[in-house]
């Protein structure tokens, strides 16, 4: 390394001190999904960030979805993923996709960037994520709704220094396995950790207030405020579920809550280091 570079690194250092001192020995839960896992290369700068975040001494767990694998998966099967209101219907043959494609290739596809440093774990393991069928107007299938999450697995691989990699796959009492939405299981196992930072990474900037123009990027919001942008339609369609897991888990007792574009490379080191929100940050 040249001495320029060294003085170069040295002011990054000093520069993200006191933001780095904010996280340390922190549990940060970050939900990555989307399209924002598609692009290869953006999801290996992803891990490496998260790799060099749990080097710092920040207890990452990383809770991930899969939903354009599970369709490929389905598609092989020759059936068309089918989705109600944002959720997928889940079948006897889709739930088995889940199980193969979430739990196992792209959980452990993720597991295989973080150099030795990632467990691979799913909510079925320990009976992490307990729920039930979810119950609504429509018959979804396998489709869960978490009723308890027990944290033991995950508090045990971040006091080794592991970052847990985490699909969302539950269990009922019966031992059958249902497919769990990957937003409200992050949220789930964030309060079940009392883990001071929630963050979802997504295909979006953050919230609008034109959902067409992301130059009305929204940086932070209070629990006061986010009634008042619900009625008024700046909160809507599918954000509304994605922040009312940020609600949730602020008022549960999480210091701060963000959804952050999954597409802009380093954008969780951007989010966690850097002195100005990225994306929308959620405060009570």
């Amino acid at each position: 390394m040249q001495t320029q570079e060294i003085y170069q690194l040295a002011n990054l250092f000093e520069k993200s001190t006191a933001c780095l001192a904010k996280w340390q020995e922190k549990t940060v839960v970050v939900k990555y999904g989307g399209n924002a896992m598609l692009n290869e290369a953006l999801k290996q700068s992803v891990m490496r960030d998260i790799y060099q975040l749990n080097a710092l001494g920040i207890r990452i767990v990383l809770v991930h979805g899969g939903g354009p694998e599970i369709s490929q998966g389905v598609k092989l099967l020759g059936k068309e993923p089918t989705f109600i209101n944002g959720l997928r219907v889940t079948d006897a043959d889709t739930i088995n996709v889940v199980l193969q494609m979430l739990a196992g290739k792209v959980n452990k596809s993720l597991v295989a960037m973080l150099h030795g440093k990632g467990i691979g774990l799913c909510g079925i393991d320990g009976a992490m994520l307990q729920c039930k069928k979810l119950q609504a107007e429509v018959d979804y299938g396998f489709v869960g709704e978490i009723t308890k999450v027990n944290p033991q697995l995950i508090q045990l691989a971040l006091d080794s220094g592991f970052i847990p990699v985490i699909s969302t796959v539950g269990v009922d009492q019966e031992g059958q396995a249902y497919n769990i939405n990957a937003d409200t299981a992050a949220s789930e196992i964030a309060i079940a950790l009392k883990a001071e930072k929630l963050v979802s990474m997504t295909d979006i900037a953050g919230l609008l207030r034109d959902r067409f123009d992301e130059s009305t990027l929204i940086s932070q919001v209070t629990l006061k405020e986010v009634e008042a942008l619900t009625q008024a339609g700046v909160i809507a369609g599918g954000m509304i579920p994605k922040i009312a897991c940020c609600t949730e888990f602020l008022q549960a007792g999480g210091e701060e809550a963000s959804i952050i574009d999954g597409r802009v490379d380093h954008a969780i080191l951007i989010e966690l280091l850097g002195s100005v929100a990225h994306g929308t940050r959620f405060i009570p």
